[in-house]
This record gives structure tokens, sequence and C-alpha cells, in this order.
């Protein structure tokens, strides 16, 4: 039985650090360690991790997985009870060692039928959702803070610019589909220098010629969580992976929408990307990605000439 360690690197130094300090107290013989790369999104359901999806191909029934504690996995409801089902199913323990899940036995099962205990699905989801609360409410009170600093003339967080000698390097980087977030995590320096280094490769920037026909205008449309989160591990064009890094996490009971604004070409271009959702050769079509997909599919209908 072997002990397997997945992390998830932070941009908050001091976060990672503590993730680091409460694995390293729990005394794990043998780990065998998984750590997701830092460029990868929090936002992304953990089974379609790479990281964690490697875990679970090296594990076998008895192994254990280790984890600081669970929002280093998981970001919503919906998601943890997927990652227990797929552990139970595995028979592969849980084990987390700090935060209000490391008092809980997330095992636990009835006995007779074998569904994961109501008592124990019922705290999972009310510990999940009051996470979920706080982290809404910090974002909310930081964004609250700025506008109080810039009505003072001031101007809150970072603001280094992309240094000249390696403007050349971020934008390569980005027409690659190096992502804006993990660029900016790459150089330290802010999302928004990064935008300004690359703002006429950007898909809100086209350029005006006389006698060229008008553009398409941007269309805004609900993207189904399931087709975002396939999406940001797919190879993309730098417009298209623009598009998702822009869009706006909308909540929907356990799941997400993504508000993606970009032109009707870029939207069709994404359907097109996750068409494998419908099924592939040699791999099964998973119904809700599938239904997922479908109902992209309806909304880019609407504008398709």
């Amino acid at each position: 039985m072997a002990n397997l360690v997945y992390k998830r690197v932070s941009t908050d130094q001091q976060s990672t650090a503590r993730q680091n300090l409460v694995l390293n107290e729990a005394g794990i013989e043998g780990p065998v360690v998984f750590e997701e790369d830092p460029g990868t999104s929090s936002r992304l359901h953990p089974l379609q991790r790479p990281k964690f999806r490697e875990l679970l191909t090296y594990a076998r029934p008895g192994d254990t997985v280790h984890i600081s504690e669970m929002f280093r996995l998981v970001h919503g409801t919906g998601h943890i009870l997927d990652v227990l089902e797929v552990l139970h199913r595995d028979q592969i323990a849980l084990r987390i060692h700090d935060g209000a899940f490391s008092a809980m036995d997330l095992t636990a099962r009835h006995p007779r039928t074998g569904e994961l205990l109501s008592t124990v699905k019922f705290m999972v989801q009310a510990l999940a959702a009051a996470g979920e609360l706080q982290r809404d409410l910090q974002r909310e009170l930081t964004y609250d803070g700025l506008r109080a600093a810039e009505a003072k003339g001031g101007k809150g967080g970072r603001r280094p610019a992309v240094p000249a000698d390696k403007t050349a390097a971020v934008r390569t980087a980005y027409l690659k589909g190096r992502s804006i977030a993990a660029l900016a995590r790459e150089h330290g320096v802010s999302r928004g220098a990064i935008r300004t280094a690359v703002a006429d490769l950007m898909p809100e920037h086209t350029a005006i010629e006389e006698d060229a026909p008008a553009p398409e205008l941007p269309v805004t449309l609900d993207m189904p969580g399931k087709v975002a989160d396939f999406l940001r591990t797919a190879e993309l064009e730098p417009a298209e992976r623009a598009a998702l890094d822009q869009g706006v996490t909308v909540r929907r009971g356990q799941g997400y929408t993504l508000r993606v604004t970009a032109v009707p070409v870029v939207h069709r271009q994404l359907l097109a990307r996750c068409r494998t959702l419908d099924g592939a050769q040699g791999v099964p079509a998973v119904p809700a990605q599938r239904k997922a997909r479908r109902e992209y599919e309806n909304r880019v209908s609407t504008f398709t000439p």
C-alpha cells in the first residue's frame, strides 16, 4: 500500500509554504508526490487535472491519497462528491491533514447500500458551501478595498511592467497559447502588464482599414462549466485561449457556467474543439459532458449563418 501525496502550488508563497509544512509534519512514510503545474487553473475539475489523473492511474486498491486540506484539491460541492465517488470505486483512501475536513471520516458508507452516508454527504456539502462563501467574501472585500484606494487617487496591487528585454518572449509565448495568468506568474508581474504587452494580439484588437468589411461584433454566451473545463486542457489558438481566460464564472447550484465574450468565429472554433465530448473512437462519451457540449452548440447555433 502506497502513500500518494497530491500538491497544488499556489501563487501565494505563504500559502504554499503552509501546505508543505502541514504535509512534512504529517510524517508520511515513503510518499510518492504528484505536484500540479502552477499554470493549471484551480477552476479545472480535479478529475481533469493532469497530475491528479496521473495519480489515479498510478494508484492501486488500498493506497492512500494525502492532501494538506480539501480545497487544495476541490473548489465546490459537486467536485468533492465526484472525487469521493471515484476514490470509493477504486478502493483508495483519502487523508486530509488540516482544516475542517480533517476531523471527518469521508469514507463512511452505508453497510447495506454502499452509498455515502447521508450525514457525511450533508457535512461535506455544508463545509464546501461555507468555503465558497469565504472565498467570495474575500474577493468582494479585496475589490471594495481597491475601489476605495482608487477614489483616493491610489492604485492597488503590483504595478511592475514587463521589461523591454522580455517583451518579445512574452509575445511569442502568448501566440503559442500560454495564458495571461501563467505568463504573469512566470515573469512576476501583474496580468494587466501582460495584457499591455500583448494588447495588439488579443482578440478584441482589430486593425481598421479603409474599404474593409465590417468586423463581426463580439457575442456573449454562457458556456457550460464541463465544456470550459475540457477546453482549458486542450490546445487552443491565442484568440480562443484569451476568450476563455477573460470569461466570467457564474455559479449555478453545484456547478458553474463561464460567460465568454468573443466574436462568433471564435465561439464556433471553441465548439469544434470540444467535439470529442460526443465520443470518439475508443473513447466513450460521458453523458454529462455530451449534454453540456450540445447545450453550448444550441447557443452557438443562434448566430451561425
